[in-house]
């Protein structure tokens, strides 16, 4: 920045701030002790070099205003669009120099005395640009003007006399003001290339339509919808860039003179929201912006201005292709079959993709760091990665169920498995799964897929989520309905909108354990929490159709369902108490090599013990912890022992066969 005694002599003009210190000069008593304190001879010294340019700084105010000094460009193009007058334009710039030179505040302070203050009162701004003020008040200009109304001026000491009013320049605006960076508290600037996520063509090409309609008035403002902060961070950053300027996300209340320094800047508003499912918002007017307005948000809620609500453009989910080439750029293209693999099989984002190729790549090189090659990426590097990092935040609303669970460990008769494995394969082709079909399967076709397991409990439906999970390579979590429940009205929608925004980003496979307790019925309105009640049912039905994830849910009973409920279902998987047969495979199972037991008593533990596979392992467990106990293999009345605990559990009497075979077993073995 020039200093204002080392102008060179090439530029005859003053500045802006030069010319109010002359004017601040002249209101200097002629005392001789006055005159020799630093902070005057600092007022007199500016003066003295204004008259050698041409006379009374009054004299050269319209020659500056006509070519101002090119450090006061800012300044005047701010004047220029807020429409400042000249007393304002003078205020402005004699209340910034406030914040930069403390001889100026000295002087400020002994030239108020005995009100006192660095600051400028607005008695003193009346007195120093009197041939300014005509019929006007000093006052009712700064009340009325639009440097106050913009809040690039704010007026101090509210609770003081209208002439011992300071006028100051917020700190942030005074660094725009020299064409210095600025910060402003409460929003984040900066370029899109921060954020390290590669965006696909079809989202460039779009965010370049979408900026370029916002140049129009009547597209002042877009509501960008994406359950990925990140990624619509990245989108705004692309949109900005289309503009020419930079994006600044707004997350403060703290708005007053924010108008001018995005002005300044050459900033893109960008609010940032999270939304409840009935929530809405309005942007707040920028006093001094007249430019395009951005707002990020999830799935839910509503955003609007002035004009009213806002146009959505939803974040779309890439091609296969496009899914390809993200995959091979996260990973590298040293597995290019590897990223055709992944992009068939998952309808992951760019964020996600970005952010599990980044993790993928790490467990590689920790797989591989005592050898010597280098890191090959391999499929279950990217499923270890799903669950390092897996989505932001779920942990909160919902458990983790990390165990594999493998073909051989789900024991189900064939019809059963049946019905798995075709919603496994529903599940892999859900992404082009409409393709080429007719116009009425297309129209309302969703990617997501909705199933419920219903049947009684034991029956292994919590197991077959998750080996469903596993044959997907997905994350799998359980709702915790007690984390998601809410006695305040609004809050068990809002946690249920965050977690679905938040599985579905990151294709984690969501498990609703007893979700009758938030599906069921809709029931006849009595009171306010039958309204209530009702309410959240309506917001669920209508946010699992549209869901774009996987979501399995369980129950006991299909008949607690509403009835609006299972149309908006894709499968529904029944799952019934095992036959002797499967109970037989299931004590196999179970039990290993891990014990004695002949298949006569195989047989006999799946004809007699009339029970489901949760009971079978709870069994086989007790069973375990005898024989460990007897440092020995499991034996018959290990098992038999299990069961008497299960039967207990069930309210139910021990078969007496299976009672009279253990007391004959102990007996031949006493």
């Amino acid at each position: 920045m020039i200093s204002e005694l080392e102008r060179p002599a090439s530029i005859a003009t003053p500045r802006m701030r030069e010319l109010a210190f002359a004017a601040l000069a002249a209101q200097v008593d002629g005392s001789n002790d006055t005159r020799t304190l630093p902070e005057i001879q600092f007022l007199l010294t500016h003066a003295s070099s204004i008259e050698q340019l041409g006379g009374p700084w009054t004299d050269l105010l319209s020659e500056t205003v006509r070519a101002p000094h090119p450090s006061d460009a800012p300044l005047f193009e701010l004047a220029a669009a807020l429409r400042l007058s000249l007393f304002e334009l003078l205020t402005v710039a004699l209340t910034a120099a406030v914040e930069d030179d403390p001889l100026l505040g000295r002087a400020l302070a002994r030239m108020q005395t005995p009100v006192g203050g660095a600051r400028p009162t607005v008695a003193l701004l009346a007195t120093i640009f009197a041939p300014l003020l005509t019929a006007s008040s000093a006052f009712a200009l700064l009340w009325s003007g639009p440097a106050v109304r913009t809040g690039l001026l704010k007026l101090l000491n509210d609770a003081a006399p209208l002439p011992e009013c300071a006028v100051a320049v917020p700190p942030s605006l005074c660094l725009a003001l020299a064409s210095q960076e600025a910060a402003w508290p409460g929003i984040q600037t900066g370029s899109f290339e921060e954020a390290p996520i590669a965006m696909p063509p079809s989202v460039r090409q779009e965010a370049a339509r979408q900026a370029d309609a916002l140049v129009s008035p009547s597209r002042a403002g877009l509501l960008l919808r994406s359950g990925s902060p990140a990624e619509a961070r990245t989108v705004a950053g692309l949109m900005a860039q289309r503009l020419g300027r930079q994006p600044a996300f707004v997350q403060t209340d703290q708005l007053a003179g924010l108008g001018p320094w995005l002005r300044l800047r050459r900033l893109l508003p960008v609010f940032v929201y999270e939304l409840a499912p009935s929530e809405k918002r309005i942007i707040p007017p920028l006093p001094g912006y007249d430019g395009p307005v951005i707002a990020l948000a999830g799935p839910d809620g509503s955003v609007e201005n002035s004009q009213g609500a806002l146009p959505n453009w939803k974040l779309p989910v890439p091609s296969t292709a496009e899914r390809a080439v993200l995959w091979r750029s996260a990973i590298g293209d040293q597995a290019p079959e590897l990223a055709d693999q992944l992009a068939r099989a998952h309808r992951h984002r760019p964020g996600r993709i970005a952010q599990l190729g980044r993790l993928a790549r790490r467990l590689a090189a920790v797989r591989t760091a005592a050898g010597n090659g280098a890191a090959e990426l391999r499929l279950e590097d990217i499923r270890k990665a799903a669950w390092a990092g897996e989505a932001g935040g779920l942990e909160a609303l919902a458990e983790p169920i990390a165990t594999a669970v493998q073909d051989e460990a789900l024991v189900a008769p064939p019809s059963l498995r049946a019905h798995l494995e075709l919603l496994v394969l529903r599940c892999r082709h859900r992404d082009a799964l409409a393709d080429r079909l007719g116009p009425a399967a297309c129209a309302r076709y969703r990617p997501g897929v909705k199933a419920l397991f219903t049947g009684p409990s034991g029956t292994g439906k919590t197991l077959a989520a998750a080996w469903v999970a596993t044959k997907l390579s997905a994350p799998l979590f359980r709702v915790d309905l007690a984390s998601v429940n809410s006695k305040y009205i609004g809050d068990t929608e809002k946690n249920l909108s965050q977690l679905l925004a938040r599985a579905e980003e990151a294709e984690v496979m969501l498990l609703f354990d007893e979700a009758d307790s938030l599906f069921g019925k809709r029931t006849e309105i009595r009171d306010s929490n039958d309204r209530f009640s009702n309410g959240l049912t309506n917001y669920l039905l209508q946010r699992i159709e549209n869901y774009d994830g996987l979501v399995l849910l369980t129950s006991n009973s299909k008949a607690r369902f509403d009835a609006g409920f299972a149309r908006r279902l894709d499968a529904i998987v029944e799952f019934h108490l095992p036959s002797a047969d499967e109970r037989r495979a299931l004590w196999l199972a179970h039990l290993g090599d891990y014990h004695t037991l002949s298949p006569v008593e195989f047989n006999q533990l799946a004809a007699l013990a009339d029970v489901a596979g949760g009971h079978i392992r709870n069994a086989v467990l007790t069973a375990a912890l005898l024989a460990r106990a007897a440092y020995r293999k499991i034996a018959l009345p290990d098992c038999i022992r299990g069961l008497e605990l299960e039967f207990q559990k069930l309210g139910k009497q021990m078969p007496t066969q299976l009672l009279a075979r253990n007391l004959a077993a102990n007996e031949n073995a006493n």
